[in-house]
């Protein structure tokens, strides 16, 4: 039976369709007769005086050059055919090197009686020995030799290169003698790898035979194991640089996962070990099917059509599809707003579907390919004839394990009993090994057994389910079930947003993808790997009463994205129409709804509200109303951060989830009832009488100096630094001082600032920080009864050692005191560094939003505004809050990628709310018009860049 890999989301594979192919002959290219002719007579008529003749010479290879890459541009913005447009460039390459070889030959260092070691041959190697050049990329040269390097030949090799140098060409070259390619071959695979690709040129034609014929029979006959193995730990290594995932949502088209080196790796390997030279000659090898290999080519095709776009666009070798560029070739590709999904993110979808199809190639064929090294079969074509080699038969007789890997028994099983498309996965997870490449391959042939009866049936719900709550790799067997197209089938919602990109830069790979990832955190947390990093969510999950509730709940919580309703309403939906059929009850499939409804409450409330105000609390336990749900949301907030992307999580996001944890959890359980604010004033104070060890007159007249709200507000670390501090200003006679303190496990640098108090001294402090480059992630500001403020503000750290934090905050603490001083004139700095969003932003729309709300907070107005961030926004807001006469007592900063959101607590200059309707719509109005400062290209670029600071 013949096993073929087949797309797993063919409705929406339908591509965009180019223009139709353009049919002009390549000689309109370049004429290199015509070339040849006109540098004859320019040798003819300049060769007494060489220098004149060669730069008239250069102007013709410089004419050549650019109007034939113009024409292959033009071709290819018409026709938009990747494969050919890296073709015609490697051909306009080939005629422009033949034309020089032809100058330099015959004009500036001519042979009239070559002997056998005057021989040369120019070839082609690593990608430009395939015959494809990208827009930008760069040429590799071999210049082949006899056996030893003449006067005349070195004199030609470097008139040839410097010729090819002044073009601006980037070449790499090397010059050997075919024994030298061997050696050096057979020691370096980087070499190999590059002389496998080798290409024939010019020159002495039966010099590059004998190499051929010789690096075949000595080299690449001989250790095709060798090859293997190193061609995919390399791939391996290469990966984990570049991030090991295919699913992020900046691709590297050329290097990442799925990209166009994985293609190369892949075809290396089977041209190494089967000896071919075509992807065609695959078919017979028995490696590829007919079908495979036409998917082979269509990959390569869109890859390389992606690549081409954009270098043009990025005028470079551009290698990653970043933000600022996806909109701008999505269009030139012809993708359309469509079915919710926008332009950007319609390509960007595709994009990973084409990298998913790669990966089957590659897992597929490479994973046999390996096994083939280590044991060969007898039949040339491993996809034919009848199974064998059968050992440790299963407790389940339609599998069995075969070289430690899970197997089909024959090729019906799927068909018998389709529930084997779940067991299989089941079967790998409890034993713990991998699926074989034939196993995997008939799981792609039979996803349509995958319908409505096998959805229902209770015994592959039983078993998803115990894969997905799963003690060893849940995360490992979920991607296997997702690349191979189970997943979507199995759960068609999973399968809506299956390869689905957010066109933002706060979320790092695909909505499938992140949900995986966040299983994969969930288990780690479970198993105790990330008690370090997360010491409340492990404390409290053992305690948590129903374990697969937050699983199901984790696995699902995004399952809604990309429709046009709120997706955390719609995820609710979505999990009470599949969650029975897992089995859950009613009180459950309740508890799942919920925890995906809420599940960016905790993250908002956290990040930007005020913990310390006892209206936060309040509300926050109103919405949570149990302890249940209040331990299943930490631990899913937890997840759902941390599984957004490298660097997303930090200590500090963990230090404001557990603050509010710990504040919410006595409110749910009645703890705060028994002691009013006064004792609550009078315990803190004593606490921090015992830690300083003060004279009581001393301690009195410092505790005379803080409001209420101050004992009430700041934890006991932070009042024993903020009272030295304050004691030495006294002892000194000082108005203003900073200090700060740094912790690399919070990721934030707290600076301490003691200062006159003034509407401005939140704005100048700002101010200052965006002149010093140090991201404000949180203000927190108190005044003294005699005048002073107390401002602790904390910025992202920016360097991983503590000294050089250290250095940093010193620079930007003495660049604040320089501003309070008026050292520096503020505004105008501030303005220069402040032209609108920085480059990938302006991929950005982000629609302002101001919001006003009194019922937030018993004490102040919380401001919220929302837009598109870039330097000096926050400068700006707080400089507008203070021409409005409104005192900030707490401000809370928060940047999810490319947005800012930002809530302020301000009361007027009385110390009341603002209530007045017409002094709110003049805030709204000056606020908004702050956020508006947009590049207009930003704001018309189509479809509103909403985004949820929680996850993906």
């Amino acid at each position: 039976m013949t096993m073929t890999v087949v797309s797993t989301d063919t409705a929406s594979r339908v591509l965009p369709r180019p223009a139709k192919p353009s049919h002009h002959p390549r000689s309109a290219i370049i004429d290199r007769p015509a070339l040849q002719a006109r540098l004859d007579e320019i040798g003819g008529r300049l060769g007494a005086d060489r220098n004149a003749m060669r730069a008239a010479a250069l102007e013709e290879f410089r004419t050549a050059m650019a109007d034939g890459q113009a024409i292959v541009r033009a071709w290819f913005e018409v026709d938009g055919q990747g494969l050919k447009c890296v073709s015609h460039l490697g051909w306009l390459e080939d005629e422009v090197i033949r034309a020089i070889h032809h100058f330099v030959t015959s004009w500036m260092y001519p042979a009239d009686n070559p002997s056998t070691a005057e021989r040369i041959a120019i070839v082609a190697v690593g990608g430009y020995g395939r015959g494809t050049l990208a827009p930008g990329s760069d040429i590799d040269l071999l210049f082949l030799l006899p056996y030893k390097q003449t006067a005349w030949s070195e004199s030609v090799i470097e008139a040839v290169l410097y010729l090819l140098w002044d073009l601006r060409q980037k070449v790499g070259h090397s010059t050997r003698t075919v024994n030298e390619c061997l050696r050096q071959a057979m020691g370096d695979m980087t070499i190999r790898t590059a002389l496998h690709e080798a290409r024939f040129i010019l020159g002495d034609a039966s010099l590059f035979a004998d190499f051929q014929k010789r690096f075949d029979k000595e080299i690449v006959s001989k250790t095709a194991r060798e090859f293997v193995a190193a061609k995919l730990a390399e791939r391996d290594s290469r990966l984990a640089k570049s991030g090991a995932s295919r699913y992020v949502v900046e691709p590297n088209v050329k290097e990442g996962k799925g990209g166009l080196r994985d293609l190369n790796t892949l075809f290396w390997i089977a041209k190494y070990v089967y000896r071919v030279s075509e992807v065609s000659d695959l078919i017979q090898a028995g490696v590829f099917t007919q079908r495979e290999a036409r998917l082979f080519r269509r990959c390569e095709e869109f890859l390389w059509r992606v690549r081409c776009h954009l270098h043009y666009v990025a005028g470079r070798p551009e290698e990653r599809l970043t933000f600022d560029y996806q909109r701008t070739i999505a269009q030139r590709l012809g993708y359309a707003t469509h079915n919710g999904l926008s332009d950007v993110e319609r390509f960007m979808k595709h994009y990973f579907l084409i990298a998913k199809d790669v990966g089957d190639l590659t897992a597929i064929v490479c994973a046999a390919l390996e096994e083939k090294q280590a044991k060969p079969r007898a039949a040339l074509n491993r996809f034919m004839g009848k199974l064998r080699r059968r050992s440790q038969p299963l407790e389940f007789g339609d599998f069995s394990i075969e070289f430690d890997r899970i197997t089909v028994a024959n090729f019906h099983v799927f068909e018998t009993d389709p529930v084997n498309l779940i067991r299989l996965y089941w079967l790998a997870d409890r034993h713990r090994l991998a699926i074989h490449p034939d196993a995997m391959r008939l799981v792609t042939l039979s996803l349509k057994r995958i319908d409505a009866s096998v959805r229902e049936n209770a015994e592959a719900n039983r078993l998803f389910i115990e894969i997905l709550t799963s003690r060893n790799a849940p995360e490992t067997v979920l991607r296997l079930m997702n690349e191979a197209g189970v997943l979507g089938r199995f759960i068609p919602e999973f399968g809506r947003i299956v390869a689905m990109m957010q066109f933002n830069m706060y979320h790092h790979f695909t909505v499938d993808e992140h949900l995986i990832r966040c299983i994969g955190i969930l288990s780690r947390i479970e198993s105790g790997e990330l008690v370090e990093d997360h010491p409340v969510a492990s404390e409290i999950l053992p305690t948590i009463f129903n374990r697969k509730v937050l699983y199901i709940a984790l696995f699902i919580h995004d399952i809604a994205k990309g429709r046009p309703e709120d997706h955390s309403i719609a995820g609710a939906a979505v999990a009470r129409k599949i969650c029975p059929r897992f089995g859950l009850t009613g009180g459950e499939v309740d508890t799942v709804a919920w925890l995906i409804e809420h599940h960016l409450d905790m993250s908002n409330v956290a990040q930007g509200r005020d913990l310390s105000d006892r209206g936060t609390i309040e509300a926050f336990a109103n919405t949570v109303q149990t302890l249940e749900r209040l331990r299943m949301l930490l631990v899913l907030t937890v997840c759902d951060i941390r599984g957004v992307g490298p660097g997303v999580w930090n200590g500090w996001k963990g230090q404001l989830l557990r603050t509010l944890y710990w504040e919410t959890e006595p409110v749910l359980s009645g703890g705060h009832s028994a002691i009013d604010r006064k004792q609550r004033v009078v315990i803190a104070q004593e606490e921090l009488r015992r830690a300083l060890v003060w004279s009581d007159p001393d301690f009195e007249a410092y505790a005379a100096r803080h409001y209420q709200a101050y004992w009430l507000k700041v934890d006991l670390k932070h009042k024993i630094r903020h009272a030295n501090l304050l004691r030495l200003c006294e002892v000194e006679l000082r108005s203003l001082a900073t200090e700060y303190q740094t912790e690399s496990f919070t990721g934030v640098t707290e600076l301490t600032v003691v200062a006159p108090d003034h509407p401005r001294l939140l704005s100048i402090i700002a101010g200052a920080c965006v002149i010093a480059g140090a991201n404000i992630v949180d203000a927190q500001i108190f005044t003294t009864t005699d005048g002073l403020a107390v401002d602790t503000i904390s910025i992202r750290r920016a360097f991983d050692l503590d000294a050089d934090e250290e250095r940093r905050a010193a620079r930007v603490t003495a660049t604040i005191e320089k501003a309070l001083r008026g050292e520096i004139r503020l505004g105008q700095i501030v303005a220069e560094k402040s032209q609108g969003p920085k480059s990938r932003e302006k991929a950005f729309h982000v629609e302002p939003e101001v919001i006003i709300d009194n019922n937030l907070s018993n004490q102040f107005t919380v401001l919220e505004v929302a837009g598109l961030d870039r330097p000096g926004l926050l400068y700006d807001l707080t400089a507008a809050l203070s021409r409005l006469n409104l005192n900030i007592g707490s401000a809370h900063i928060v940047t999810f990628g490319e947005k800012a959101v930002d809530a302020f607590y301000v009361t007027d200059l009385t110390g009341l709310k603002v209530t007045n309707t017409s002094r709110q719509a003049a805030i709204r109005r000056q606020l908004t018009e702050i956020l508006q400062i947009q590049e207009p290209a930003a704001r018309s670029s189509g479809r509103k860049a909403t985004q949820e600071p929680a996850g993906a």
